[in-house]
């Protein structure tokens, strides 16, 4: 067929090609959750112990998270990214690029990721806590044994929405040099009327964001025990 002679096919060079684009976006994807996850989880564990603590000190530092993830929520990506520019160039050393716009994500993505953990672990039976408590374990050991394993299927649910939310997101990123797919769509595809080009990336990025949420169902659904049982 005529459209598969398209350069954005037959080519690996960054500038036109989807594969190597759809590879950059994978990257942005995978090396933005991961910051998200290492610092999105504990943080809405933190959201979720200070705000059931009788302690004044730990409900003062549940305002002030709790405010600085809601203004992180806040923003739409395209403006967050753009505001980030200073800030970007300081910490990569650059305002282009994957690692650049992998930056911005994270900053985006993990406040929306803590707010869903802090509901994920607002979820767990009250009963199962006190059951462990009145049997003397310490608060890390609830934590650790009935806390996380208990919310886990809903914590692996909540990666998978921020993944998929992250892939529109490196789509956005495109818009100011982020490169990958949405860069390709934008520079390739709208902008040079080239309607292969967007419909090409557009048909990878459904199948990227269907693959994702197939796996993170299916590892869900393996460590839900409540499914075991039923």
């Amino acid at each position: 067929m005529e459209w598969l002679d398209n350069p954005v096919f037959t080519t690996w060079d960054s500038n036109t090609s989807l594969w190597s684009n759809t590879l950059i976006t994978l990257y942005m994807t995978l090396g933005t959750m991961l910051f998200t996850a290492v610092i999105g989880i504990p943080l809405g564990l933190l959201l979720y112990e200070t705000a059931r603590s009788s302690s004044p000190a730990a409900r003062w530092v549940n305002r002030i998270v709790g405010f600085v993830v809601n203004v992180g929520r806040s923003f739409p990506f395209i403006i967050l990214i753009i505001a980030l520019i200073p800030v970007t160039r300081f910490v990569v050393g650059r305002v282009t690029g994957p690692n650049a716009a992998m930056f911005a994500l994270a900053i985006s993505a993990i406040p929306f990721l803590a707010r869903l953990i802090e509901i994920n672990l607002r979820e767990i039976s009250a009963g199962k806590i006190e059951a462990v408590s009145m049997m003397g374990a310490s608060r890390w050991q609830i934590i650790r044994q009935v806390l996380l394993p208990e919310a886990l299927p809903g914590i692996i649910g909540s990666l998978t929405t921020t993944a998929i939310a992250v892939i529109g997101y490196t789509a956005m990123a495109g818009t100011v040099g982020g490169k990958g797919l949405g860069d390709l769509a934008i520079r390739n595809g709208y902008q040079s009327y080239d309607n292969v080009v967007m419909v090409a990336t557009v048909a990878v990025l459904v199948v990227i964001v269907i693959a994702v949420q197939a796996i993170g169902s299916a590892l869900a659904s393996a460590v839900d025990h409540r499914a075991a049982t039923v």
